[in-house]
């Protein structure tokens, strides 16, 4: 039976924080991730980094922590010497740091609960290593998009996560393929998914989002759907496309407010009005029940999105 974790925490609150960039901190925690397995190297070189930041968001609010798995695939860490059950045991890795985050924050402050675990499905692009998952401008055979889908969801499954978090997917095709994967071989394990986007009405890769939402519309599996990694500006246009066309629950974590110079290559302060809680108001209004962050947010970022919301 399916049981749908994202209904009940809705029912429970109204809204769901989730938490937020796992990069951003580990690299503030001294971990260099400029490799082709970005977040999921910290698996092998020190997970308790991972631990640790998992612990920080639920600390700073978040309801849901989104697991180190985004890159983390078998055939990722082939490049690095590790055969397939070393690699998905590295996946289920992922799964019991932020088990284990949750389990000793709730230890401390039992009325957080429920507090959920989603294990981080990312895209054949991001394993492509190369802006593909924002550009969805690649192909599979939907038989060889399911086979290098089905480890790492089978290993996230197996590990106890609550819920898939089918995340920054760019491509339409990609999503026929998770949707044929879970409802084969997955029918009680639920998930969100959320896109990238080309512009408010289509996909990266060019499919209108009509189209995609009727997919995922389809299927009961899909607890949610939405938006990620995309800039600040995007994220109404896009709620205010979602909400006419699915009933289903609406998420939204986009970048932070900053503002990247590609001629220093920094990033630099957001403008006053363009950090998350700020557009928090807007995007309730617009429909979004499940908010957090991703690139370049932190925990104090999560902490005030998390506060704006309590005192609304």
């Amino acid at each position: 039976m399916l049981f749908d974790p994202i209904a009940d925490l809705l029912q429970r609150r109204g809204a769901l924080i989730l938490d937020g960039a796992l990069a951003t901190e580990l690299e503030a925690r001294g971990c260099v991730l400029t490799d082709a397995l970005w977040s999921a190297k910290v698996l092998l070189e020190d997970p308790q980094l991972i631990y640790q930041v998992h612990y920080d968001y639920f600390a700073a609010g978040a309801q849901c922590a989104i697991t180190a798995s985004y890159q983390a695939t078998p055939q990722g860490f082939a490049a690095r010497g590790l055969d397939e059950a070393q690699a998905c045991a590295l996946i289920a890795r992922s799964v019991e740091l932020a088990q284990r985050a949750r389990q000793d924050y709730l230890a401390d402050h039992p009325q957080a609960a429920p507090l959920l675990v989603a294990g981080s499905v990312g895209p054949y692009g991001a394993f492509l290593a190369n802006g593909a998952e924002y550009r969805g401008d690649y192909a599979l055979p939907q038989d060889k998009m399911m086979a290098f889908h089905r480890p790492r969801i089978a290993a996230l499954a197996a590990a106890g996560v609550d819920l898939l978090a089918c995340e920054t997917l760019p491509s339409y095709a990609e999503l026929e393929a998770l949707t044929a994967l879970l409802t084969a071989e997955y029918p009680t394990l639920p998930a969100w998914f959320s896109f990238t986007l080309r512009d408010s009405e289509h996909l990266s890769d060019g499919t209108p989002l009509a189209q995609a939402v009727a997919l995922l519309d389809r299927c009961p599996q899909v607890v949610a759907l939405g938006v990620n990694c995309i800039a600040l500006e995007k994220v109404t246009p896009a709620l205010t496309a979602l909400r006419r066309l699915t009933r289903k629950p609406l998420l939204v974590y986009p970048n932070s407010g900053e503002q990247y110079d590609a001629v220093s290559k920094t990033w630099h302060s957001a403008p006053a009005g363009c950090a998350l809680q700020d557009k928090l108001a807007e995007w309730r209004e617009a429909g979004a029940q499940i908010i957090g962050g991703c690139c370049r947010t932190t925990p104090q970022d999560i902490a005030a999105l998390a506060h704006r919301c309590r005192a609304e």
